[in-house]
C-alpha cells in the first residue's frame, strides 16, 4: 500500500466508523455487528500505527484516551451555567405558569424534557470540532475536562454534516446507565476495589480522573438538551433540539411540546410512572418555554432563568417487613443498627437493607421484628426507614433492645454523655475499626494511595500484613506477590481478590508517593476523632509540627481558631495514648511529613491577625483561590461569622444569613475588588 492509498483508506475508515458510531449511539439503530465494527477499528489502528503522520486528533481511535492531565484548568463560561428553580409541587408549577402568562401577555407553549441525574457539561464547538468541554463549576467558571469527554462515544468530536454555526455551545448531561454501573461495580468488587454508591457519584468521580485512558473504560453516556450561539439558529427550543440531533448529537426522545400546564402535568405523571424502565436515573422533568424570543423576553433572575423550572419527583416509598437487625462497627467504633428487610422494589432497585441510624432513632420509631415499615431512598440513593405501620403489628411483638456488647469483638459498649451513638472502646483490637482506619488513611483526601482500596485492605488485614497504619510502610514485593483471598458472594460464586506483579508495583509506588503528602493531610489521615480536613489544616498551620501539637494541653488548644473543648479533649486523649505515640514514631521513621514546610507560597504579612469569611461567587478568584490568597498574605479563614471575624469577602449570591449576622455583629463586608486592593493589587 502506498502512502497516498493509506491516507485515503484512513479517511474512508474514519468516516465509516463515525457513521456506525452515530447509528449505534445516537440512533440506536446499528447496521453492522459489534465484531465487524471492532474489525474496522483494528484495521484503522494498524494503518495509523504504520502511517502516524495521517493520525487525526479526531480519529475514532482516539476515543480510547491516554492523555494525562496533571490538573484541570479553570475556564470562564461565555454563558453562565445557572441552576434551575426547583419544585415538588403541582401548585407551584401552576404559579410558575401564571407568572409566565402575566409577563408575556401572549400565547406560548412549553417543552418538557427528562431531568437526568448526572453531571452537567458545556460543549464548545468551533467549525464543527469539539474545542472544549467544561463542567458547571460554580456557574461562572468550571473545569476543562475536554480530554476525558472526548472518550465518550455518544459525544461527537467532529460533526460530519449539518448547517451548524461556526461557533456554538451545547449544554448536556453526562451520566452512567444503570446496566453499565452495575457491571462496573461488579468488576470493581472482583478486583478488590470499593464499589461506587450510585451512578451519579461514579460519573462525577470519573470525569475528574486525570488519565483519560481510565475514563474511556468507564460506561459513560450523554444527552444534550440546549443550544447556545450568537448566530441565530432555530426559532424554538424544540426546533433546536431536532437540529442538534440532525448534526449528530444524542438527544433524548422522551420529550414533548405542551400547549398548557395541564399537558405538562400529564407528561410529568406519565414519566413518573415509567421512569424505572428508562435504563438511567432521572430525578424529575424540566419545563421550558419553547420560543427562543419569549425566553429572551422573560430573561433571568440572579440565579436561574425565568422561562424554565424543574419539577422534581418526591422520594419513592415502599412498605415491607422488618426481618432482623444487624449492627455494624465503623472506624471510630460507632455502632450503627442496620435493618434487614423482606426484599422490595423501590426506585429502580431491589432494597434489602436500610439504616436505622442509632439507638435513639430505633426507640423513637418503636420498631420491632416483624413490623411492616415504610422506606424511602434519601436523595434517591440511601434507603431509610421513615415510619412503622402500627396497624399491622403482631400482638406478641417485643421491643428491640440495643446490643450491649460489640458484635465484632464482644467488648462492652460505652455511650458518651450528650452523644447518640454507642461505641466499642476496643480501638486497637476490633477488626472493623482497624480496617476502617486503614481505609480512611489511604483515602483521596488523606494520603491518597489510590492503588489500594477497601477490598485490598481487607486482604492485607486477613493475611496478617497490616494491623495499623505504620504496617503499610513495611510492605514489600515479596510480602505482597501472589497473596489472595476467596470471597463468597450471595450468588454462590466465589470471587478472588489477588495481588499480581502490576498490582503490587502500583501499590508500592503509591505508598512511596504518599511520603510526599503534606503535614495537614497526614494529620487528617491519622483519624483522630473530630479532626476533619478543616480542623487538621488549622492545627497544622498553628503548631507547624506534630511535636509541638503533641505537647499542647487542652487549655492551649481551645485558643486556636475554631477549636472547642470537644476537639481539644479528643486531640489530648489521642496523644496521651502510648500506642498512638509509638505509631507516630514508626510513621516518622518511614519518612512521612510531620512538619509544615515553607513552600514559598507565603507572599506577605499584610493580613496577619485578620480572620476572613468568604461567601458567594467571584469574578477574579475561585472561592478556593480566594482562600489561598488570604492565607498566602497571612490571614486566617473561618467558615462561620463570629465576633472574631474581621472581614467578610462577599461575592454574588452571598449567603443572606452570613450578611444578617455580619450586620448584627458589625463585621466589615468587603467586595472582591476591595480585597485585591487590600493586598496591593489593582482594583
Amino acid at each position: 500500500m502506498t502512502s497516498d492509498e493509506a491516507r485515503q483508506r484512513i479517511v474512508q475508515l474514519s468516516a465509516e466508523l463515525n457513521e456506525h458510531s452515530y447509528r449505534y449511539y445516537q440512533l440506536a439503530n446499528p447496521i453492522i455487528s459489534d465484531y465487524d465494527f471492532d474489525q474496522l477499528l483494528k484495521e484503522l489502528e494498524a494503518l495509523e500505527k504504520a502511517y502516524p503522520e495521517f493520525i487525526s486528533p479526531n480519529s475514532p481511535t482516539q476515543r480510547v484516551g491516554g492523555e494525562i492531565t496533571k490538573e484541570f484548568s479553570t475556564v470562564f463560561h461565555k454563558y453562565p451555567m445557572l441552576s434551575l428553580e426547583n419544585t415538588y409541587s403541582e401548585a407551584e408549577l401552576r404559579e410558575f405558569d401564571n407568572r409566565v402568562a402575566r409577563l408575556l401577555q401572549e400565547p406560548y407553549e412549553y417543552v418538557c424534557e427528562l431531568k437526568i441525574d448526572g453531571v452537567s457539561i458545556s460543549l464548545i464547538y468551533n467549525n464543527g470540532i469539539l474545542n472544549k468541554a467544561i463542567t458547571r463549576g460554580d456557574g461562572v467558571r468550571g473545569d476543562d475536562v475536554t480530554a476525558n469527554v472526548k472518550t465518550i462515544s455518544s459525544i461527537p468530536v467532529r460533526l460530519e454534516s449539518g448547517n451548524f454555526p461556526g461557533e456554538f455551545e451545547v449544554r448536556g448531561e453526562i451520566f452512567m446507565p444503570r446496566a453499565g454501573f452495575v457491571k462496573m461495580n461488579q468488576q470493581r468488587e472482583d478486583e478488590g476495589d470499593a464499589p461506587f454508591a450510585n451512578p451519579r457519584n461514579a460519573t462525577a468521580g470519573t470525569l475528574k480522573i486525570q488519565d483519560s485512558a481510565l475514563v474511556a473504560r468507564r460506561p459513560l453516556d450523554a444527552y444534550v438538551y440546549y443550544l447556545l450561539s450568537d448566530q441565530a439558529t432555530g426559532l424554538t427550543h424544540y426546533e433546536r433540539l431536532n437540529m442538534l440531533k440532525s448534526w449528530g448529537f444524542k438527544v433524548s426522545d422522551v420529550r414533548a411540546r405542551c400547549s398548557g400546564i395541564n399537558d405538562v402535568l400529564g407528561f410529568i405523571h406519565d414519566v413518573g410512572e415509567s421512569r424505572a424502565e428508562l435504563g438511567f436515573d432521572i430525578d424529575g422533568v424540566v419545563i421550558k418555554v419553547n420560543s427562543i424570543e419569549q425566553q429572551e423576553k422573560l430573561g433571568f433572575t440572579a440565579k436561574s432563568p425565568r422561562w424554565a423550572i424543574s419539577y422534581k419527583y418526591k422520594a419513592e416509598q415502599a412498605c415491607t417487613r422488618l426481618m432482623s437487625v444487624d449492627y455494624q462497627v465503623g472506624r471510630t467504633g460507632a455502632v450503627t443498627p442496620v435493618a434487614n428487610l423482606e426484599p422490595v422494589f423501590l426506585a429502580g432497585t431491589t432494597v434489602k437493607r436500610a439504616t436505622l441510624h442509632n439507638a435513639d432513632v430505633m426507640a423513637s420509631l418503636d420498631i420491632r421484628i416483624g413490623d411492616f415499615v415504610f422506606i424511602e431512598k434519601g436523595g434517591e440513593i440511601i434507603p431509610k426507614i421513615i415510619a412503622v405501620d402500627y396497624s399491622q403489628r403482631a400482638a406478641d411483638s417485643e421491643e428491640i433492645k440495643f446490643i450491649q456488647f460489640c458484635p465484632e469483638c464482644n467488648t462492652p459498649l460505652i455511650r458518651n454523655e450528650g452523644e447518640a451513638a454507642w461505641y466499642c472502646p476496643n480501638d486497637a483490637g476490633c477488626p472493623p475499626q482497624i480496617k476502617g482506619r486503614l481505609v480512611h488513611f489511604i483515602s483521596r483526601k488523606a494520603m491518597n494511595i489510590d492503588s489500594l482500596g477497601e477490598g485490598k485492605i481487607e486482604v492485607l488485614y486477613e493475611n496478617g500484613l497490616v494491623n495499623n497504619l505504620a504496617d503499610l510502610y513495611d510492605l514489600s514485593y515479596n510480602k505482597l506477590i501472589d497473596i489472595e483471598k476467596v470471597i463468597s458472594s450471595d450468588d454462590k460464586k466465589d470471587k478472588k481478590i489477588g495481588f499480581r506483579e502490576k498490582s503490587v508495583s502500583n501499590i508500592l509506588a503509591g505508598i512511596e508517593k504518599s511520603k510526599e503528602v503534606g503535614f495537614e493531610k497526614v494529620l487528617f489521615a491519622l483519624g483522630i476523632r473530630f479532626v476533619g480536613e478543616t480542623v487538621a489544616k488549622k492545627l497544622a498551620s498553628h503548631y507547624r509540627s506534630i511535636d509541638k501539637l503533641m505537647a499542647a494541653g487542652s487549655d492551649e488548644l481551645i485558643n486556636v481558631d475554631e477549636i472547642g473543648e470537644k476537639i481539644a479533649g479528643s486531640v489530648v486523649g489521642y496523644f496521651s495514648n502510648p500506642k498512638n505515640l509509638a505509631l507516630i514514631d514508626r510513621l516518622k521513621q518511614s519518612g512521612l511529613q510531620f512538619e509544615l514546610t515553607d513552600s514559598g507560597t507565603k507572599q506577605s504579612n499584610l493580613l496577619d491577625g485578620k480572620t476572613f469569611v468568604v461567601s458567594g461567587v467571584f469574578s477574579v478568584y475561585t472561592r478556593d483561590g480566594l482562600k489561598t490568597a488570604i492565607e498566602a498574605n497571612g490571614g486566617k479563614i473561618s467558615s462561620s461569622v463570629s465576633s472574631k471575624t474581621d472581614y467578610i469577602v462577599a461575592g454574588e449570591n452571598m449567603g443572606p444569613e452570613k450578611r444578617r449576622k455580619a450586620e448584627q455583629l458589625g463585621v466589615a463586608v468587603i467586595s472582591e475588588q476591595d480585597f485585591i486592593a487590600m493586598i496591593g493589587g489593582e482594583k
